[in-house]
Formats: structure tokens, C-alpha cells, sequence
């Protein structure tokens, strides 16, 4: 446990985290970007492409099958990270989570106020009549899933090629305004529009953690490379 990073947390009232996907490293889910992420494995297609919005249109059988295998990752539980963060909250200090990760682990730990710019694998809707799916229906299915109409069901992920959702971009803009402690782990920053969030922070102390360096490295009160998992655990589980 690190005794600057404890006496930040205590010393503050309105924290914001902002996490990527090394934050759900610990929890069994791997990153994009890592040594053994997904950009370093071999498919068809580099996975920027298959995950963008086109070639969803266009190749939805490969899309799938892409994302049942690498993105529906079964008996992920929150680790110690996402767990501290709910206590957090709870505590009433920490005022909003945002996140890039689509795996839902920092409401299953007990999070209530989680900001998700990049959607959630656990929703999923018709693109024909709206209709809502459960992740199950996903994992469950063969090809490409189709709703009762006959329409194609597509994941609430935010694709490359598609938009952040305004409404929780907004609320992730006011949370860092009003912020007096930003907390950046797992993320390496090279994101965008996601990691251009930042800029919104209106607080003094910014601590980042993460294995590897980021652009946000040396503006930051306190740097951590550790993996976050084992930072925040502070032995409450």
C-alpha cells in the first residue's frame, strides 16, 4: 500500500477515477495494448478493424466470432481494485468512475455512479426494433444472433468509426470539474476522444498508475508503475 497515495485519498471529498483496460487485467480480461494484449496475437484482420463499425456491417460472422472468443470473457470477478473503488464510494469520497472497459466488474463489485464512454458488453440491442438482449443471448447463439423480428442484435459497444454517447460524456465532464482528486490507472492514455477527458480536470492532485509510462506522467502529483489491483488493495478484500 502506498502511504502517499493513502494520505491523498484521505486528505480528499470529491474523487474521480479514470480507468482503462488494465484495470480488468487482474480480473482475467486481457488489454489491447500490453506485450500479450490483443493487438499482439495473430487474426484474419488486426483487431482495430475487426471491432469497428464497418466491418461489423460488412462481416458480421467474423465480427462475432472475434468477439465471442476475446470480448465475452466467462467468470471474470472484480479484483481488488474495482472493490476498493466501490468502498470509495460508498465512503461517500468518491464521486464517479469513468471508464473505457466494457466488461461491467466495477458495478458487479458495487459500484453505483460508472460513467462506461466505451458502452458494455452486458447490453446488447436489435438494430432493426430496439429490442434489448442480455449478454447471455450473445454468448449463447451461433453466427451472427438475430432478434425475434429478424433484425441483426449488435453489442452496446462503442465501435471505431462511432461516436462517444454526449450524455455520459457530459456527466464525466461536470464529475472532473468538480473534482478534487483524479486517480488515472490502467490506461495507457492513448485513447482518444476517451483520454482527452483529462484536460476537463479542474483539481490540483492527479496521481496516475500504471505499468508504463503515459503522457500524463509528468504533470501528475504521484506516479505509480504497479498494477493498480495491488495499489489500491488495502486489505479490506
Amino acid at each position: 500500500m502506498n502511504q502517499k497515495l493513502e494520505q491523498l485519498i484521505a486528505q480528499s471529498r470529491r474523487i474521480v477515477f479514470f480507468g482503462g483496460a488494465g484495470v480488468s487485467t487482474e480480473s482475467g480480461i486481457p488489454d489491447f495494448r500490453s506485450v500479450d494484449g490483443l493487438y499482439h496475437q495473430q487474426y484474419a484482420y488486426p483487431p482495430e478493424t475487426i471491432l469497428s463499425h464497418s466491418f461489423f456491417v460488412r462481416k458480421p460472422e467474423e465480427f462475432y466470432r472475434f468477439y465471442r472468443e476475446k470480448l465475452l470473457v466467462e467468470g471474470a470477478q472484480p479484483n481488488p481494485a474495482h472493490r476498493r473503488l466501490a468502498r470509495l464510494e460508498a465512503e461517500g469520497k468518491l464521486t464517479a468512475v469513468i471508464t473505457q472497459n466494457i466488461d461491467g466488474l466495477h458495478q458487479a463489485a458495487g459500484s453505483k455512479k460508472v460513467l462506461e464512454l466505451h458502452g458494455s458488453t452486458l447490453r446488447n440491442y436489435c438494430t432493426a426494433c430496439g429490442k434489448f438482449y442480455p449478454a447471455g443471448a450473445i454468448a449463447g447463439s451461433k453466427g451472427v444472433p438475430r432478434c425475434s423480428c429478424g433484425g441483426v442484435i449488435k453489442p452496446d459497444v462503442v465501435l471505431y468509426e462511432e461516436g462517444l454517447d454526449s450524455d455520459t460524456l457530459d456527466a464525466a465532464v461536470k464529475a472532473l470539474g468538480a473534482a478534487d482528486l483524479l486517480i488515472v490507472g490502467g490506461t495507457s492514455l492513448a485513447v482518444y476522444p476517451a483520454a482527452g477527458l483529462l484536460q476537463y480536470y479542474g483539481g490540483r492532485e492527479l496521481v496516475v498508475i500504471n505499468k508504463t509510462a503515459t503522457p500524463a506522467d509528468s504533470r501528475a502529483t504521484l506516479v505509480i508503475h504497479a498494477p493498480i489491483g495491488e495499489t489500491l488493495d488495502d486489505g479490506q478484500g
